[in-house]
């Protein structure tokens, strides 16, 4: 899946889409967040009415969440794994009681009780089962209610130091996974009418489309840099032995290049909207 937005996108397997489970606390403190500019936007192209609720799928540790929630509005969040969702309720609790809503669930089978004006998705959408993710979502919005789908895209800005990280799998016999910083694939691949995601959500119905892009550059030392190898499911996979191999290699590599790098994030998010004179059954 290359980074999270794959153009080859089976069934995902439940094995890799609870792994991140297995260390939620882990993943919330490696992985940053998003764009106060994209929260905005979103909310603004879904101009949703005063105290109206949105939908979170896949809220995982609340990465996207706290966010939407100070924003003013009432969230469901929907996350298939237990394990983050514990670690999700702990970041909400600072949040009003009535705020944000949590349903451990995975959404493909999940009902919602009422309609959303807006059901956005962070990093996640790619885990939801594709021969019905999209029909789900038609079935959660109300008519005219927005879709927002987004995902952070990693590069390091030294291409020297990813040169070694690289030459240090192959030393050790361990392929670089997909939707990681060292995959030499480009971020996003594909970008508006061209992407995969522009092309599904029309042909599933949903009007409106627009693709938009938000550029940041994150300063991690080497033990933050090591941690957001460590929240990719990929490396996650790999056998513990293995992985403490290949993570004692790069944390040398990066101590040697100074102790830390430069990440470049591409946050790409994808807007579109359900027809406004669809029908209001439920799927």
């Amino acid at each position: 899946m290359p980074y999270g937005t794959p153009s080859n996108d089976p069934a995902p397997a439940p094995s890799r889409r609870h792994i991140f489970g297995d260390d939620a606390e882990q993943y919330d403190s490696a992985r940053p967040g998003y764009p106060h500019q994209l929260v905005d936007e979103v909310l603004d192209f879904a101009a949703l009415t005063a105290g109206r609720p949105a939908l979170e799928v896949g809220a995982g540790t609340g990465k996207a969440t706290l966010a939407f929630a100070r924003s003013g509005v009432p969230l469901t969040c929907v996350e298939p794994d237990a394990r983050m969702a514990r670690v999700l309720r702990h970041r909400c609790a600072e949040l009003p009681d009535a705020s944000v809503s949590i349903e451990v669930a995975d959404f493909e089978a999940w009902r919602p009780a009422r309609r959303y004006g807006l059901l956005y998705c962070a990093q996640a959408w790619h885990w939801v089962d594709p021969a019905v993710r999209w029909a789900r979502a038609q079935a959660a919005l109300s008519p005219g209610g927005a879709i927002a789908l987004f995902w952070n895209h990693w590069i390091l800005q030294c291409g020297e130091l990813a040169d070694r990280l690289t030459a240090a799998h192959t030393r050790l016999g361990i392929e670089i996974p997909p939707d990681t910083l060292l995959d030499p694939r480009p971020r996003p691949a594909r970008r508006g009418p061209e992407s995969r995601q522009w092309r599904e959500m029309t042909a599933t119905g949903f009007v409106d489309p627009d693709h938009r892009l938000y550029t940041s550059v994150h300063e991690r030392s080497t033990s933050a840099l090591i941690g957001l190898f460590a929240s990719y499911s990929g490396y996650r996979a790999l056998p513990s032995q293995a992985r403490k191999k290949v993570f004692d290699a790069m944390t040398r590599i990066v101590d040697e290049h100074g102790g830390g790098a430069h990440v470049k994030v591409i946050t790409s998010l994808f807007l579109g909207r359900t027809r406004a004179d669809a029908a209001s059954s439920g799927a």
